[in-house]
């Protein structure tokens, strides 16, 4: 009971402070000061930090990882998005609260828990920084830090049903070139025409490997511009593409197949937020199932993009709330998340061939 209560005074000492993904500070500095006065040992890097177990290299590494910036507020916030408490509501609510604050001290009194008492695996909590951008100062930065990770549990909001698959993110910037001319006479290359037929492309494809947790490679047209007047051919046309993969393609196999396939000059943002997949035979997937939770595949992107070994999606909340005017958490959400993470992690053995 007292870790539930320290998890709930934790979290709205978070939500208080306004944490913007790249503009942190202020977060990881109050998070960083209330774990050394808990007596731990916090390792810092930028804005991100973490805690660990004793390292011994005969034993796996079990990583536990959520995120503490935020997107900045929407317009539809009626209330204060930075004042957790409210008149006669038993509800935390809070920019950050749902994601993914409620899963960063769920996963901090899981660790503080886990770790007294022996395991099988070295333990690390990682609050990380420049999730909600895919920032390269956030998670990815302290990888590289961190003993060899064999397992994560990435802590977002899941209804703490076990996300196995994610799906990849790639961005498309495409560009068609044509030749100006006068509206009025018969001259010119419209680059909207010539669009069109790559813009049908994207449409219409279908990469055949589906996935029965992510299903289908996603690929939509977003944003087009073109023109200057209406009475100018246009000679440029750009126009934006989300791609969201599943398991069976990297992202670079997808660009290289659309480079193959249409005309545009096709540049992506980055090719590194790949999808995941988790076998569900590893042994923290069979554990969640005993326990009669439901393994599915996930549509949005979280850090797992970025994470080179097996992991698990998993935390309090409903990402519908994710990124909305009065986002909230339950606290019974959070006391559910301490006590489900216990039990799918103390004495798991998470090596897996």
């Amino acid at each position: 009971m007292e870790h539930f209560y320290d998890a709930i005074d934790l979290l709205k000492g978070m939500i208080a402070i306004p944490s913007f993904s790249r503009d942190e500070k202020e977060v990881a500095d109050f998070l960083q000061q209330y774990w050394t006065r808990a007596g731990r040992h916090v390792n810092r890097r930028g804005n991100n930090l973490w805690l660990s177990t004793p390292v011994d290299p005969e034993k796996p590494t079990l990583l536990l990882n959520s995120h503490i910036d935020t997107v900045r507020p929407v317009s539809g916030w009626i209330e204060d998005p930075f004042t957790p408490d409210k008149a006669e509501s038993d509800l935390i609510y809070g920019l950050g609260s749902n994601d993914a604050g409620a899963s960063v001290v769920s996963l901090y009194e899981a660790f503080t828990i886990l770790s007294q008492k022996e395991q099988s695996y070295n333990l690390i909590f990682l609050a990380s920084a420049e999730e909600e951008v895919s920032g390269k100062n956030g998670v990815e930065s302290v990888l590289p830090l961190l003993p060899p990770v064999s397992f994560a549990v990435v802590g977002e909001p899941t209804g703490m049903q076990p996300a196995v698959a994610e799906k990849g993110l790639m961005v498309l910037d495409c560009i068609v070139t044509g030749k100006a001319g006068h509206a009025a006479r018969d001259e010119g290359v419209n680059a909207i025409s010539l669009a069109i037929r790559d813009v049908e492309w994207f449409n219409t494809y279908r990469f055949p490997e589906e996935s029965d947790l992510l299903g289908a490679v996603k690929m939509s047209v977003t944003q087009i511009q073109a023109g200057t007047q209406h009475n100018v051919i246009p000679d440029r046309c750009t126009f934006v593409v989300d791609i969201r993969s599943n398991e069976y393609y990297s992202n670079e196999d997808i660009l290289s197949r659309i480079k193959e396939c249409v005309r545009c000059e096709v540049t992506p943002r980055s090719t590194r937020l790949n999808s995941s997949c988790t076998d569900r035979s590893h042994p923290f997937v069979r554990r969640a199932v005993m326990m009669g939770k439901q393994p599915f595949g996930s549509p949005t992107l979280s850090d797992q993009a970025l994470m080179p070994f097996a992991s698990v999606k998993i935390g309090p909340g409903d990402s519908a709330r994710s990124h909305s005017a009065g986002e909230y958490i339950r606290p019974s959400e959070i006391r559910e998340a301490i006590d489900s993470y216990i039990m799918l992690l103390d004495g798991l053995d998470i090596r897996y061939e």
